[in-house]
Parts: C-alpha cells; structure tokens; sequence
C-alpha cells in the first residue's frame, strides 16, 4: 500500500506532535516501522534565505532542520538520515571554512550516510580529506572507484544498517565527472558505470539479506539527452527499492514510481536544494520483513519550526 499526503504539514502545522503523528500508515504488534529522512544539494546553505521577497525567502535554515529532525527522533525508534551529496559550494561558509561548517552541523544532527556529489570535490581530494574529520557519518559511493586514492580508507561502495529487525543496505552512485570536475580536482577517482555497478550492489546487498535496498543517487533525475539519470537505473536495475537523488535541484512533490515486470516497483524522490525542504519516508514491513506499507511526505522548512 503507498501512501501519499503532499503538503500534509500546512494541514496539520509544523513543530507539534500533531505534525508528526499523521494518521493513514501504522504498525502492528509483529511490524516494523522504518522511518527514512533525507536532504540533497544542501550547497553550504546553513542560514535561511533572506526575507527579500524572493523566490525562496525565508525559507532553510539548518537550526530548523535540525530542531524538525530532533522532534521526529524523539517519537520514532528507526530513523535513517541521509543525504545525496553536494554539500558543499555556494555559500560563503565554503568560501571562508572550506566545509568544516557544514560537515560539524550535518554531524550534530547525527547524519547516518551521505553520497559525494561533484561539487564535493570542488577543493579537490585534499581539500575533502582535509575535512572529513569533521564528519561524524558514513560515506558512499559505489561508482566512484576510489582505489589508490587518499579517499579509499573512507569511502565504501555501500553499506548496511540494522534498524531492529530490519536490515537495510545502501550504495551510492555519483554523476560523471566530464565537463563538472577538472581531472585535478578528482585525481585518481575515476567514474564508472552506473547501471552496472548499480546490478552489481542490488547482487551484492540481496546476497547480505537486506530487506531494504536504497540508492543515494548524485546521478540527477531525468535528462532528455539519454544520460543516465535516477529514471534509467530505476528502469533497467530491478531490485532498488528507493532511489534517492540530487544533482537536478528537482522538487518532486511525490514520488515517481517506476514499475518492473518482476519484484517491487522502483521509488524515485527529491528535495530540491538548499535545505528548503526535508523528505519523509515511512516504511512499515511485516513479521518477515516485506514491505506492507508506504508513505512519502515533505517537510517546508520555514519560521513555523521552533527552534530549540
């Protein structure tokens, strides 16, 4: 069963319990309930954007997302949070500190896993092995072979979280560096294939009993010229469960669902950028750990968040 309520929180409010207890998805006394949190293309914005009137105006702020994340951890025991890259450049905070700022704020909200987007790499390898020990998360990247690069003792192809008795796998897939990364900002990280690589990890993870598969895709959602996107790998790699992208800056206000011929259909979501807004994903399995249930919100961060 998939449901979706867009928008649900100018329904109900925001920073309440009622926000966050929303009716239509539940789980029994031999279920799971798997609550899955998520940003992209968050480009150093750590302030909200000014109130000028603009498209955007008032709108992100890391304290807000921070104070909504706390709020939802304090009534879900299983929450994954997880973020697909970019992180870095676009805000003076880059310029001046180099990503220290946003890896120390996305660890105080205890991110779990991030992928590298392109714009990562933007101080080049040293300049994100300089920071990475300011990141309390794991990162993931499993088209991004980092062999023989300072990266490789920290960046894994996947990886696996237990969330009571469910297991969860993800794997990471990033956009190919032609024409976004100088070949001296990546050095000896080299691009490969992602639906293959992507075949190779839905193998691997199944293999590892995962219950879940997620891919946290820097791929971007669509192209009209054929490159691989988050629409292609969901449609030619069966087995992916969510795939959660960035890079296009795409504000998908549900998900696209693409279905296979064998297995589960294919969830494809996106937050657009900047930390306007924070995704949702409650999953509810079964005794055996199949899925039952789905539900897919999105969370506007603006002043209506309290701040704590």
């Amino acid at each position: 069963m998939h449901t979706n309520r867009r928008d649900f929180l100018r329904t109900l409010g925001v920073g309440t319990a009622g926000a966050l207890l929303w009716p239509g998805i539940a789980s029994g006394a031999h279920s799971s309930h798997l609550v899955i949190l998520h940003t992209n293309d968050t480009h150093s914005r750590i302030d909200p954007f000014p109130e000028d009137g603009g498209r955007f105006s008032g709108l992100g702020g890391v304290a807000r997302r921070a104070s909504l994340i706390s709020e939802i951890r304090a009534q879900h025991e299983h929450v994954l949070l997880l973020d697909s890259g970019d992180i870095f450049q676009g805000t003076p905070y880059f310029n001046f500190f180099a990503g220290e700022i946003e890896f120390k704020t996305m660890s105080k909200m205890k991110y779990d896993v991030a992928t590298i987007g392109n714009h990562d790499f933007d101080n080049a390898v040293d300049g994100l092995m300089d920071v990475l020990p300011y990141a309390d998360f794991e990162f993931i990247s499993a088209n991004y072979n980092v062999h023989g690069s300072p990266l490789e003792p920290h960046v894994e192809p996947y990886t696996t979280r237990m969330m009571g008795d469910i297991k969860v796998g993800l794997f990471g897939l990033g956009i190919a560096f032609e024409g976004l990364v100088l070949p001296s900002l990546h050095e000896v990280v080299a691009y490969e294939d992602p639906v293959g690589v992507a075949r190779e990890m839905v193998q691997q993870l199944k293999m590892e009993g995962c219950h879940l598969i997620v891919a946290l895709s820097h791929l971007g959602y669509r192209y009209d010229s054929g490159q691989v996107s988050d629409r292609v790998v969901a449609s030619e790699v069966e087995g992916i469960d969510v795939i959660l992208g960035g890079h296009t800056h795409t504000f998908l206000d549900e998900p696209d669902v693409i279905a296979h011929d064998h297995g589960p259909a294919t969830q494809i979501a996106q937050v657009g950028w900047a930390g306007i807004r924070l995704g949702r994903i409650d999953v509810v399995f079964d005794g055996q750990g199949r899925v039952q249930q789905w539900a897919h919100h999105q969370y506007e961060i603006d002043d209506r968040l309290h701040v704590t």
